[in-house]
């Protein structure tokens, strides 16, 4: 359900964004989304569609980009892809260290990168 608090910051941002502007729709917001956050894209323009009646956003689409998830290592410096499933048992493919030591570069965010407006 955490989808609908997502969607009306959303909303509020791209609202807030072409407040003041000479624009009289928005039309596709882009959106980048991480393979941690769970959100849904289907839900999360189900419930954009409901939030953004009678707005400069009604009947905009949502372009979603899904991020994957990147860690580095902190010993080696590699960067590699893992799943949620993996993620907990994640070994560097470089240099395979027993006690794994990494960052996260990717997969946690949800940005809105851009607006279409007319």
């Amino acid at each position: 359900m955490h989808e609908l608090q997502v969607t009306e910051q959303i909303l509020e941002i791209a609202l807030k964004h072409v407040e003041g502007q000479d624009v009289s729709r928005i039309v596709n917001i882009h959106l980048r989304i991480g393979d941690l956050t769970d959100l849904e894209g289907e839900w999360i323009q189900h419930y954009f569609d409901y939030l953004s009646k009678g707005t400069l956003a009604e009947n905009a689409k949502l372009e979603i980009e899904q991020v994957p998830i990147v860690l580095a290592c902190e010993d080696c410096g590699a960067h590699f892809k893992v799943t949620k499933h993996e993620l907990g048992e994640a070994k560097c493919p470089e240099c395979q260290d027993d006690e794994p030591n990494f960052r996260m570069i990717s997969g946690r965010e949800y940005t809105v990168m851009n607006l279409e407006v007319v």
